[in-house]
């Protein structure tokens, strides 16, 4: 019997399989920031051991710095507290870190693939739950707790169950209007918020290969919002393409090396999947959620369902049986580690170009990375969205959690391009719908929940 992409990368990074099953899994990677990271660290002091391969551990700033007035000391004392003990923990142990000011600092799940150091093979780990999000590149990621994080750090090891094998194909092309964010959501509302639990998903189908590479990343970012381990999509030209040139990728002939190792990386045609799921790309329409868990999608000129949560309902305010289009918005949040890329920020600035933003909608527009923000820049983004009256920020996970000075009021509507929507995610009380960028702007504009395709006439090859 053939093996799955997950066989082959998990088997490769098997140092002994323990009694009962679980696997010493040997990590290429892992990634910390400043909130899961200083129990661990606390840890190796308390026992005396040091970091065995600091050379395979980045750090970086992202969940608690503010997303204005980055040169300022942090005002909230425990954000700032926390910052500046990640980069005393890094400097004890010779990590390389990225604190705020550093042309490579930005949201964890987003600088690690645009640096190159996430590359197809690899097993990587960090104390975030959204790690998933490197497996767009053909990689075994998952998020893990501060005690694994201090395992990791220890050890370059980390004790796991192996996970059983998902396939999703998705079929066929996406309609005009739709996004990478739309297939996710769509996804996740079909097999519910626990329908991918013990597993690891791989995707595939002509409309996830159709994918640019950060879509892909926002596919595999919210892989672990029905429940999943993480998520996968095995690598190919386009990912070649992506890594060829970053800072960390392998250079010249060894990046050619490196590629004719990465293209082995695929499920055999004969592979055991122990679930698999199939979805044709074109029954998905602009998605928007209506409840408290990102399972609780629809379509955005869809109804909300009948036997939907009760409880749910009204937290949000919402009843079964009515459609969302023409509720009032008051925020609106571009970023985080699932859409906040170069292409999403291209992506709102060209259909809110040459239009205004609604007076009564605050929007925060927040690059992912030190890098995006430049980009934005150079590409005179910045002065596309100044002029439809929005303000590009600078890079964190803003509020994508409140965990920062970015938190929705209670009872506040958000539509917002992250990736969670519970009770209090983004500020207690707080609201939040999630969709795609174009749904987004849509809301952004017009004040409302509005339909993207039918606000801004996507073009046919959109």
């Amino acid at each position: 019997m053939g093996r799955t992409l997950l066989d082959k990368i998990w088997d490769a990074h098997t140092v002994r399989t323990e009694e009962g099953g679980r696997t010493v899994l040997y990590i290429d990677r892992q990634y910390i920031h400043e909130v899961t990271s200083p129990v661990a660290f606390a840890g190796l002091a308390r026992r005396g051991v040091g970091v065995v391969h600091p050379d395979r551990i980045t750090a970086t700033v992202d969940h608690n710095i503010p997303t204005v007035d980055q040169h300022l000391p942090i005002a909230e004392p425990q954000s700032r507290h926390q910052v500046e003990t990640l980069r005393a923990n890094c400097a004890r142990y010779g990590i390389e870190h990225f604190g705020m000011g550093d042309p490579r600092q930005g949201i964890v799940h987003i600088i690690g693939p645009e640096l190159g150091l996430t590359q197809p093979g690899m097993t990587i780990v960090c104390g975030d739950s959204h790690t998933s999000t490197h497996g767009a590149l053909g990689a075994v990621a998952f998020g893990v707790g501060t005690s694994e994080v201090e395992m990791v750090l220890a050890s370059q090891c980390i004790l796991q169950g192996k996970p059983r094998a998902m396939r999703i194909t998705v079929d066929g092309t996406l309609p005009s209007g739709t996004e990478a964010k739309d297939i996710i959501l769509h996804i996740i509302a079909r097999i519910t918020a626990s329908g991918g639990t013990d597993h690891f998903i791989e995707f595939a189908g002509e409309a996830i290969r159709s994918l640019s590479m950060e879509g892909r990343m926002t596919v595999c970012n919210m892989s672990i919002e029905c429940g999943a381990r993480g998520g996968m999509i095995a690598p190919d030209q386009t990912t070649f393409d992506y890594l060829r040139g970053r800072e960390r990728a392998p250079q010249g002939e060894a990046f050619d090396a490196a590629v004719a190792r990465w293209r082995e990386l695929y499920s055999d045609a004969d592979a055991h999947f122990d679930r698999e799921y199939r979805f044709d790309a074109a029954e998905i329409a602009p998605m928007i959620t209506y409840g408290t868990n990102p399972g609780m999608g629809m379509a955005v000129d869809a109804a909300i369902p009948a036997d939907a949560d009760p409880k749910a309902l009204e937290y949000m305010g919402f009843d079964a049986g009515e459609r969302l289009l023409g509720k009032p918005v008051d925020y609106v949040f571009v970023g985080s580690c699932t859409n906040g890329r170069i292409e999403d920020l291209r992506r709102f600035a060209r259909l809110v170009e040459g239009r205004r933003k609604a007076p009564e909608v605050t929007a925060w527009i927040v690059p992912g990375s030190k890098a995006v923000e430049a980009a934005a820049k150079a590409e005179g983004l910045d002065r596309i969205l100044a002029a439809a009256g929005f303000e590009l920020r600078q890079p964190g996970c803003s509020a994508c959690l409140a965990m920062n000075a970015d938190k929705i009021p209670a009872g506040k509507y958000c539509v917002s391009t992250s990736n969670r929507n519970f009770e209090g995610r983004q500020g207690p009380g707080a609201r939040t719908l999630l969709s795609g960028v174009a749904v987004a702007a849509a809301a952004a504009v017009s004040g409302r929940i509005a339909d993207p395709r039918e606000l801004f006439g996507f073009p046919p090859d959109d």
